[in-house]
């Protein structure tokens, strides 16, 4: 089994590196064998023009059973608790429209521009269609931006526009993009690091949201070299 790690930055998956580093042995292609699977670490970079430009040259050179996408969200959801880690099962561009002379955002879908069920989108959604590999982590609805949140009056405006979004990144809709219109297996996972609230780096906690995501990285890792062994 071939997999995909996907991740913006090496900072977010720096312990499961260093663990495969350790543990496994490397390939000459790049890969770390496991028992039965090959893990295939892949930086892209923050941002989804170059998440989606790194997984499509990848996918040109080397065949891939599944892609996991590992990184850090904000939570619009209140409810949700710093650290905890989730599956994100849908995903939606959520600044890619134009503003309209009252500020309102108005998305391609609405514009016309694109029909909201255009494969790979379901009602202007991006979907996993099978909840992916991560059934065991909470399920969330996320959403991606170019340019994250972090004044009072534009979270209020997101929230109004799409009331059920529950995390934030930059990169989750375009990997999704690229593993649908690919047909590749795929599934993202998050850690929340802070919420999305009047820009406040103090309250944030990276080491937390890290060490969770990666212990649920790790143990995911493994838990797929046990299956492909059935």
């Amino acid at each position: 089994m071939q997999i995909l790690l996907v991740a913006a930055t090496p900072f977010e998956i720096a312990p499961t590196l260093e663990w495969l580093e350790q543990n496994f042995s490397r390939t000459e292609h790049g890969s770390f064998q496991l028992r039965r699977i090959a893990v295939f670490p892949l930086v892209t970079g923050p941002g989804a023009v170059a998440t989606c430009w790194h997984i499509a040259r990848f996918l040109e050179h080397h065949p891939v059973s599944l892609a996991l996408n590992a990184g850090i969200a904000g939570a619009l959801d209140r409810s949700l608790a710093i650290g905890n880690v989730l599956n994100v099962t849908t995903e939606r561009f959520a600044d890619l429209g134009v503003q309209e002379a009252d500020g309102r955002f108005t998305d391609l879908f609405e514009l016309g521009l694109v029909d909201a069920d255009t494969r790979p989108f379901s009602g202007g959604e991006l979907r996993n269609p099978a909840g992916g590999q991560a059934t065991f982590l909470p399920e969330a609805q996320g959403i991606t931006v170019n340019k994250v949140h972090g004044e009072k009056a534009a979270i209020e405006a997101i929230r109004e526009k799409y009331p059920k979004a529950q995390v934030e990144s930059m990169e989750g809709a375009a990997f999704f993009y690229a593993c649908l219109s690919e047909n590749i297996p795929f599934v993202e996972i998050r850690s929340i690091s802070n919420y999305v609230e009047p820009r406040n780096r103090e309250a944030w906690n990276l080491p937390l949201a890290i060490g969770r995501l990666n212990e649920t990285l790790q143990l995911l890792l493994e838990s797929l070299d046990d299956l492909a062994g059935k």
